[in-house]
């Protein structure tokens, strides 16, 4: 496949985010970053320093977030806005009100027919994270990862605007798949889906995949490995999307669509 035009001006904008300006104007940039997008810095270090945009953009809690220990809680893994969230539809999830997606289509040819199949009927959340929210992902339970799926593609904004007129938006954009198990032995997916501007996604245990830099697909499996819930596991490089897909009778979600959540909140009770 040829590079897309998106993924062309996201590497320019990358370069100049993951820059080290000087110092006085790196605070510049840092500061009005802050100011125009409503940053809340009271979680994190201040922004002067960050000695890159893309720094202050990776940000890291200052003090741990803390959250229920109870196995059955289910947390967000990510500060965002849920766009859409509900019942998988045979092989259809929501994109946005009115716009489906399919559940085949946006895991790929790298997961297996039986592995697809398995979360027909089951539930799907849709996480935006816009620029100002805080853009490390993490492990929304116990979990195990059996394989990581790198899929190169296009890199749209995936904002409320782009979702209501770019169809089939999630399958068109690049993305990571995670296919995973809860403790249950449940199957589920964690899809971490590419946006405009730089477009890396960092996967800490894989640090084969380089999102943005290749456009062949690639795929990685595991024999042992285990997060835990709450464990950080990479980051967006600006804004983006996370869809979560799971098997029928898996969860019980406590939140609707238009529902602000952030990193560590119970989202939905895990059925035993």
């Amino acid at each position: 496949m040829k590079q897309h035009f998106t993924s062309a001006l996201s590497q320019t904008f990358g370069r100049f985010a993951s820059k080290e300006h000087g110092k006085t104007f790196q605070n510049f940039i840092n500061r009005t970053y802050v100011r125009s997008m409503g940053l809340d810095m009271s979680d994190f270090e201040t922004p002067e320093s960050y000695p890159s945009l893309n720094a202050l953009f990776t940000r890291k809690f200052r003090h741990k977030r803390t959250f229920s220990t109870d196995p059955r809680d289910m947390i967000s893994p990510c500060d965002s806005l849920i766009t859409e969230c509900g019942t998988i539809e045979e092989d259809l999830a929501l994109q946005i009100k009115g716009m489906s997606y399919s559940i085949d289509g946006v895991l790929g040819d790298g997961i297996s027919s039986d592995s697809k199949k398995s979360i027909r009927n089951g539930t799907f959340v849709n996480f935006y994270l816009s620029p100002r929210d805080y853009h490390r992902y993490h492990a929304p339970i116990d979990m195990q990862v059996l394989h990581a799926v790198h899929i190169p593609g296009k890199l749209y904004p995936v904002n409320i605007p782009s979702l209501k007129k770019q169809v089939n938006l999630f399958i068109e954009n690049e993305r990571v798949v995670l296919e995973c198990l809860s403790s249950e032995g449940k199957r589920f997916f964690l899809i971490l889906v590419g946006a405009l501007n730089v477009g890396e996604m960092e996967v800490s245990f894989e640090p084969k995949i380089r999102t943005n830099t290749v456009l062949t697909p690639s795929q990685h499996s595991y024999r042992d490995l285990y997060l835990s819930k709450g464990d950080d596991f990479g980051c967006f490089r600006m804004g983006s999307t996370i869809v979560m897909l799971c098997e029928k009778e898996m969860v019980e979600l406590g939140i609707s669509s238009g529902h602000t959540v952030k990193f560590a909140q119970t989202i939905g009770r895990i059925i035993f």
